[in-house]
């Protein structure tokens, strides 16, 4: 799934979103209540929709919704008709299309060689010159999804088998993705060459489970196996697991804001457990920037990690000086203007005691427009901070993201826009410091960013972007969004 086609209901939210999450299991009596579950702890990727396609040997079922997965999936009813021990599973948070059932994934399709359901995790950099083309030649579209650019590559492919017909399709896209689909007779996961989204591969008994993170495993009971390597299809079947590497090998550039922010804490990516990577940002951090405070605040709940690094590496005592409501609901931040005062109080709500006569520390996660960061400040003010220093666990977001995260256009990113000393005049604060690109790098683990190597995608960042940009050339970034939406 790809970027936002029209004002989303989270667009005054000044945090950046990851869009969805995947999980597919063969083999399993209960193959579809457990995907039920492996979405439930993938609900941090997308909040707006899922849906489930199980098979049962005979044929496929399938239920999606708007909605969070427990309101979904909650019902005797609907699991009782996910017959079967093949399922396949998707969140959403939209950032290609209105969110309405028809771009809601997976996406299935009846092709002449049989059904297939299609879920997928990133953005596609040149579909909308892919579909264009096949418009052109007839092809009729039923979403606004660039996951559905790949279903008709699959479809218009002249190779016979289904995995080639994949291989085939994949050749021609570029950009980021991770794909779990499921046939008849498969399971597939296929991991775009440079492996900018993540997918895991696990075990249940006998069952072979794949999924975005995890933290999808832990709540099933089922045991991690390997990450899927970047350009990697496994496909699995009847007669177990097999792995090809149909496509050049590229450099992996893993997308490091899953690190920061995007991915659970409680996940291992890429052998890193995430918690332990923003702990390490925050203490180097702390090391590159110090603050004269009295107190380390976090914003909630992303900061926290980092946080605490950042905390433990000065010697500062960590309170949680802002707490969050975890029960704002979409009623509450879609954008009118009757409610829109009212602002991030929904959401925070300082501690007063913990604030009130101190030099404090709020550490966050990112600055985006800065909007939020602005009313935080405010708030923390107002609860009688003596003075306000902002610290962010990233390096300020310059450049907009195409692989699959719901980043503003470059005009609206503040760090793109500002100096650091206009940043943190514009937000309020005393001071303001990000880590640098270097820092982020030695919390991972590296001695620094190689520009000739730069183990991960931070193409946000720094403008490094590790493949092309065909939809987004020549400053065409609206007009290609508006072309999609048109032609849908």
């Amino acid at each position: 799934m790809s970027r936002e086609l029209t004002t989303h209901p989270f667009a005054d939210d000044d945090h950046l979103r990851e869009e969805c999450g995947v999980f597919g299991i063969y083999g399993h009596p209960d193959a579809a209540a457990l995907t039920a579950l492996g979405l439930h702890a993938l609900q941090h990727r997308g909040q707006e929709a899922a849906g489930i396609v199980a098979f049962d040997g005979g044929q496929f079922h399938s239920h999606r919704a708007l909605g969070l997965v427990g309101d979904i999936f909650g019902s005797e009813d609907v699991m009782r008709r996910l017959k079967g021990p093949l399922a396949v599973g998707h969140v959403r948070y939209s950032t290609t299309g209105d969110p309405v059932m028809r771009n809601i994934q997976p996406l299935f399709i009846d092709f002449a060689f049989g059904g297939l359901a299609l879920a997928h995790n990133g953005n596609l950099t040149n579909a909308v010159a892919i579909r264009r083309e096949m418009v052109q030649r007839g092809s009729i579209f039923q979403s606004t999804t660039d996951t559905e650019v790949i279903c008709h590559l699959v479809a218009t492919s002249t190779q016979a088998k289904l995995v080639d017909r994949l291989i085939d399709a994949a050749r021609q896209i570029e950009g980021a993705y991770s794909l779990v689909a499921l046939s008849r007779k498969k399971l597939i996961g296929l991991r775009d060459p440079f492996g900018v989204r993540p997918l895991i591969l696990g075990r249940l008994d006998e069952a072979w489970i794949l999924a975005s993170e995890t933290c999808a495993l832990d709540i099933i009971g089922a045991r991690f196996v390997r990450d899927v390597e970047p350009g990697e299809l496994v496909v699995i079947d009847e007669a177990g697991l097999r792995s090809l590497n149909p496509f050049p090998q590229q450099r992996r550039r893993p997308c490091v804001f899953e690190y920061i922010y995007f991915a659970r804490p409680d996940s291992v990516m890429e052998g890193r457990s995430v918690y332990d990577a923003r702990k390490r940002i925050g203490e180097e951090l702390a090391r590159e920037s110090p603050a004269q405070a009295d107190v380390v605040v976090p914003v909630p709940d992303s900061g926290v990690p980092a946080a605490l690094g950042y905390a433990q590496e000065s010697g500062l005592p960590f309170e949680y000086g802002i707490i969050r409501n975890h029960y704002v609901g979409r009623t509450f931040i879609e954008p009118e203007d009757r409610i829109r005062h009212l602002g991030v109080k929904l959401k925070h709500n300082a501690n007063r005691t913990h604030i009130a006569g101190k030099r404090v520390v709020l550490v966050d996660d990112s600055i985006v427009r800065g909007t939020t960061s602005k009313k935080i400040v405010e708030m923390v003010r107002n609860a009688g901070a003596r003075e306000v220093h902002m610290r962010v666990s990233s390096p300020p977001t310059m450049h907009s993201c195409f692989y699959g995260i719901d980043t503003p256009e470059r005009g609206q990113l503040i760090a793109a826009n500002h100096k650091i000393a206009e940043m943190a005049h514009l937000i309020g604060v005393d001071s303001l410091a990000y880590i640098s690109i270097d820092g982020l790098y030695r919390a991972m683990g590296l001695s620094k960013r190689d520009p000739a190597n730069p183990r991960f995608c931070d193409a946000c960042f720094t403008g490094d972007y590790p493949t092309r940009l065909t939809d987004f050339q020549d400053g065409a970034h609206a007009q290609q969004l508006s072309l999609l939406a048109e032609i849908a």
